[in-house]
């Protein structure tokens, strides 16, 4: 087993959850209506899935004010990477015109990259980040080499 081909994000609301990620630039497939929606899948380029220690990664979405798991912090992050600090910049801009919370507005990072975090309308932490090295495939996933 080496692949995970959905993510499910709860959320409260459908509806709005769906306008706010077609905001972002989403495209989707909806099965019911656009008003009743009983399921919405993403028509996104893939994914990828990393570990980090779960309180490392709450500092990363916050270092003064990390979020605790008893708060809410469901010890995972969504992340998109951009090809240019331009692209975190834009997109964290129609994040928050889409109605994301910023947790950390984009900034140079301690791992030598640039980003920042926002959640979604249903609390969930997405990291939009980018780093001068970064390789894309033909996919446009992030090449991750062995060490």
């Amino acid at each position: 087993m080496n692949r995970i081909n959905i993510i499910t994000l709860g959320t409260r609301d459908i509806v709005s959850a769906h306008h706010f990620y077609k905001q972002l630039g989403f495209a989707t497939s909806i099965r019911g209506t656009e008003s009743n929606p009983h399921i919405i899948f993403f028509k996104n380029e893939g994914t990828k899935i990393a570990l980090y220690p779960i309180v490392e990664l709450a500092k990363d979405t916050n270092k003064e004010n990390p979020p605790v798991l008893s708060s809410g912090f469901p010890g995972i992050t969504l992340a998109y990477n951009a090809k240019t600090k331009e692209e975190v910049d834009e997109l964290m801009e129609k994040a928050n015109l889409a109605g994301a919370t910023i947790q950390k507005a984009p900034k140079a990072t301690d791992w030598g990259g640039y980003g920042g975090y926002f959640t979604d309308l249903d609390g969930y932490y997405w990291e939009i980040a980018y780093a001068e090295d970064w390789e894309f495939d033909e996919n446009n996933m992030l090449v991750i080499e062995d060490q």
